[in-house]
């Protein structure tokens, strides 16, 4: 399976009293993920999002297995889940890279997102852009398709 990886180091501001990371930071980290994503393999969709292209997060969800603490490598790993005419759903692996060798599978997510356009107050549906398709090719994962 390909994935889409976004590396990150957990610092203390992203843990709680306990030491544990705050569960809140997990879905920051989707965000981040699809964000350089965005930067590194899809720029013509960059430039899309700067003339009236947006793209809405529905819903999110992150299931949790294990904890990790302050210092921890993490591998965020986003894979297209879903392909619609107007939305997409990706999903996220957490994965703790162990020192020393070997992973460990902390949480799992979910992010649906739908492409709109126009102004704000006469926002609408639009379909999601090629270049968004093929940027995201690679990264499918038993894909659902309605196209």
């Amino acid at each position: 399976m390909k994935y889409f990886e976004y590396r990150h180091t957990v610092g203390f501001e992203e843990t709680n009293l306990v030491g544990n990371v705050y569960y809140v930071n997990y879905l920051r980290w989707q965000g981040r993920a699809r964000e350089l994503f965005l930067k590194e393999r899809a720029a013509e969709v960059l430039a899309d999002l700067q003339d009236d292209l947006k793209l809405f997060t529905l819903k999110v969800d992150c299931e949790f297995y294990a904890e990790i603490t302050a210092f921890d490598e993490v591998s965020i790993r986003m894979r297209l889940v879903e392909l619609g005419q107007t939305q997409l759903q990706f999903g996220f692996d957490y994965v703790r890279l162990n020192p020393g060798g070997g992973e460990t599978l902390v949480a799992r997510g979910m992010q649906r997102v739908a492409c709109m356009r126009g102004p704000n107050t006469r926002t609408v549906p639009s379909r999601v852009p090629e270049a968004l398709v093929r940027a995201l090719e690679p990264y499918t994962h038993q894909l659902a398709r309605s196209r």
